[in-house]
């Protein structure tokens, strides 16, 4: 798999909709099953950060989502380690997990609440940046996580670029009092020469001007 190929699918993970009743009180298992995944990585020392519909949480409008996402360092070619690992550890959703895992480089796992997390196996230098921006965010009571920046958020919503992740991206703008535009505007000018999509980076562009 390409790595553009790998970063579409990190995005098109989570599908979010909007937080209320019953469904908001279903986000509390969701931060459960993200803090047990991430404890499990943490004791190993790994370098990762949440994605996706639990991090528009803390960025943009409150949402609640389907299932957690978290991004997680492995290079390429180093994969299998932390595959077998995370699958003799937790249940995944598929057969096949650990080839699935080690062509598309994401885990499709289930906490042991039941509740679903995705796992993708980051690699690009995006990635590798995001996760030492990444900053220490408190989802729950008593529950502090490794969360990609409001930008790198940004940055991922305009990439992945279904009409949802662009509400969730002028949700972000619309939320944060600043963003670093450089850096959102020089990723993004990397990212979409690997999607050869040039009216994204427009559109981008027009979002963070109008609301700065």
């Amino acid at each position: 798999m390409t790595p553009d190929s790998c970063i579409i699918l990190l995005l098109v993970l989570d599908d979010v909709f909007n937080c209320s009743g019953a469904e908001g009180a279903s986000l509390n298992t969701l931060f459960e099953a993200a803090g047990e995944i991430s404890a499990f990585m943490l004791e190993r020392g790994w370098s990762f950060c949440v994605i996706g519909g639990l991090a528009v949480q803390q960025w943009g409008e409150p949402r609640t989502t389907l299932d957690a996402a978290l991004t997680l360092l492995a290079e390429w070619g180093q994969e299998a380690p932390y595959v077998e690992a995370l699958l003799d550890r937790f249940e995944s959703r598929i057969a096949d997990a650990r080839e699935f895992a080690l062509v598309h480089r994401v885990l499709l796992l289930r906490a042991s609440n039941g509740k679903d997390v995705d796992v993708a196996l980051g690699a690009l230098p995006f990635e590798v940046e995001m996760m030492r921006r990444a900053q220490e965010m408190e989802f729950a009571p008593g529950l502090t996580l490794p969360c990609c920046t409001a930008e790198d958020l940004f940055v991922m919503k305009a990439f992945a670029g279904r009409e949802r992740d662009w509400l969730d991206a002028e949700s972000i703008v619309r939320r944060q009092a600043r963003l670093d535009e450089s850096y959102v505007l020089g990723h993004l000018r990397d990212l979409f020469e690997l999607k050869d999509a040039p009216e994204s980076l427009a559109r981008a562009v027009r979002l963070l001007k109008e609301n700065a």
